[in-house]
């Protein structure tokens, strides 16, 4: 609530002056015509009201000025000054008008200002300049000059609110916060200037103020993998070398994935599966750099004289590749006239003469002659046509039955079939053409038939369909035969080792058992064949050997780890306790201390 003024209200026409006439403009706080009743301070602002601008003023509202607030006097404007704390009053500006205009039907005061002129100051206290004015000379500013209130701000100066280093200044001629101005040069992006740091190209908005994301170049390095690389579609260029507007977002998207194939029915799907067979390693390798005259002189003198240095013969014998030891051969006869064949056997006996003639034979002349001395005599060693017929490959048998026929002149075919009968006798028939599938790929169709065919020429069968197990494990693909097995597995919850125990005999069983474990694993099967050949009380060298030299340039490495694997005990261990002297030392040299 408010009392009128000590002089009374203004008159009902308002002061004279106002509203302002055609080419006047009143001030913003200039006095009533002389005699008219000034505003009362407010409480709290003694001596004096709200300090006027410099110049200008608001225009003149629709109706009457503004009203007095409840209580006190209008807040001053920021840039003003705010009044000490604790309470103290607000003084008055030198040289300013009265207090704040009267309210209602008087509006604004007309130019002159408030009669009864400036308010007086309060003593102790230095009033501060009015609002856009500089103080008098002497007087500490107690803020920056600003221009008035409402004007624009003098040629060359900052803006009004516009921070240091003219941040978020518009450009000349724009308007503060006008719609759609650049932004002015001194704003610089802070992705701009990491960029302008980082000495890389800054990258601009597009038209469409989307961000562009433009490829840069690190030294990170490259890691090579060997997944398919997907290739992004190439995006259309613009002049100036960038994609153009609305095209980089999508561009820096994830990449397009290939569609997914059609699904497949299983059997189909595995009907073009190919398995590749793992791969194997010798613990005999070639020697390089390698000098065959160098040797053969080192055989010379080795076995020249009374005595024979073993220990040379061994170290050189188990070093070398057979491909070297065949040129070995050559050269030595070529050198000095002689057979090296013929020397070694003048010179060594036993165990270690077979053992070393058998590395100096070629891997088919030496299971040639091992089958030709299976067959010989009275009696057969079917373990050995077993071994060596049902786990070579078909161009291994046909190397051995040309070095057969070559060094024996027989038949490799016939001379099964005269030393062996009955279904055991087909089996080696069969192998004996070499005429096995060893393709990769595994039909799962065909694999459940025939494991359904095993299953009832075995188990659901009173008696054995032994040429129906011919048929198939003589003739399948290793990896076939795996899924055939399988199968039989899920037919007849039994293993297919077992049924062929359960319903076979002698060596037919025999056999089929090498190929069955020849398929699943082929070191495994070797592994086993020379823990037999030292288990017990004595050692069957003759079968140790084989197995040694045969496999020691195609997979002795796997047949270590599955010996080690199956019998917890190391093969060069095993070999070292059933064997002795330069014997031993040649079979060790061989294999070879690591697993």
């Amino acid at each position: 609530m408010s009392y009128p003024p000590p002089g009374g209200y203004p008159p009902p026409g308002g002061y004279p002056g106002y509203p302002p006439q055609p080419g006047q403009q009143p001030g913003y706080g200039a006095p009533p015509p002389p005699g008219g009743g000034g505003y009362p301070p407010p409480a709290g602002y003694p001596g004096g009201g709200y300090p006027p601008p410099a110049t200008g003023g608001y225009p003149p509202p629709a109706t009457g000025g503004y009203p007095p607030p409840a209580t006190g006097g209008y807040p001053p404007p920021p840039a003003s000054g705010y009044p000490p704390p604790g309470g103290s009053n607000y003084p008055p500006p030198p040289g300013g008008g009265g207090g704040y205009p009267p309210p209602a039907s008087g509006g604004y005061p007309a130019p002159g200002g408030y009669p009864g002129g400036a308010p007086q100051a309060v003593p102790g206290f230095t009033a501060p300049a009015p609002y856009g004015q500089q103080p008098p000379p002497g007087q500490p500013p107690s803020y920056p000059a600003q221009p008035g209130y409402g004007q624009q701000p003098p040629p060359g100066a900052a803006p009004y609110g516009a921070p240091p280093g003219q941040y978020g200044a518009p450009a000349p001629g724009q308007m503060y916060g006008q719609p759609g101005a650049p932004p002015p040069a001194a704003y610089v992006p802070v992705a701009a200037a990491a960029a302008v740091a980082a000495d890389l190209p800054v990258v601009e908005p597009a038209a469409a103020d989307l961000p562009v994301v433009e490829p840069v170049a690190t030294d990170l390095p490259v890691v090579a993998t060997d997944l398919p690389v997907v290739e992004s579609e190439k995006l259309p260029e613009e002049a100036g070398g960038r994609p153009p507007a609305g095209v980089a977002a999508a561009a820096s998207g994830p990449p397009r994935q290939a569609p997914a194939p059609a699904s497949q029915p299983p059997t189909a799907a595995m009907g073009s599966l190919a398995i590749n067979e793992q791969a194997t390693h010798g613990t005999v390798v070639p020697i390089r750099p390698f000098d065959a005259e160098a040797d053969c002189e080192l055989y010379r003198k080795a076995m020249r004289g009374a005595g024979t240095d073993e220990a040379t013969l061994i170290n050189l014998i188990a070093t070398r590749s057979n491909e070297q030891r065949q040129k070995i051969k050559l050269t030595y006869k070529t050198m000095y006239g002689k057979d090296l064949i013929r020397d070694i056997k003048s010179e060594l006996s036993g165990n270690l003469e077979e053992c070393m003639l058998a590395l100096f034979m070629s891997g088919p002349y030496y299971d040639a002659h091992q089958l030709h001395r299976a067959m010989k005599g009275a009696g057969t060693d079917e373990t050995t046509l077993i071994e060596i017929l049902c786990t070579r490959t078909n161009k291994e048998i046909e190397a051995i039955k040309a070095e057969f026929k070559k060094n024996y002149h027989k038949d490799l075919e016939k001379s099964c079939v005269s030393e062996t009968s009955g279904h055991f006798k087909r089996l080696l028939v069969s192998m004996c053409q070499a005429n096995r599938d060893e393709s990769t790929n595994v039909d799962m169709a065909k694999a459940t038939k025939e494991a359904q065919d095993l299953f009832q020429a075995g188990e659901k069968k009173w008696g054995t369909d032994e040429s129906r197990f011919n048929v198939i494990l003589a003739s399948r693909s290793f990896p076939q035969l795996r899924a055939t097995f399988s199968e039989y597995t899920k037919i007849s919850q039994r293993d297919i080792a077992n049924s062929i125990q359960r319903e076979m005999s002698g060596d037919l069983k025999g056999g089929f058992l090498a190929i069955v474990e020849c398929v699943r694993n082929r070191p495994m099967f070797f592994a086993d064949r020379l823990y037999k050949s030292m288990k017990g009380a004595g050692t069957n060298d003759s079968n140790l050997i084989r197995v040694v030299v045969s496999r020691s340039e195609i997979d002795l490495v796997e047949i270590k780890k599955a010996f080690l694997e199956r019998y917890h005990k190391t093969l060069y261990k095993m070999i070292e306790g059933d064997t002795s002297g330069d014997y031993k030392r040649l079979l060790l040299g061989i294999v070879g201390q690591g697993v």
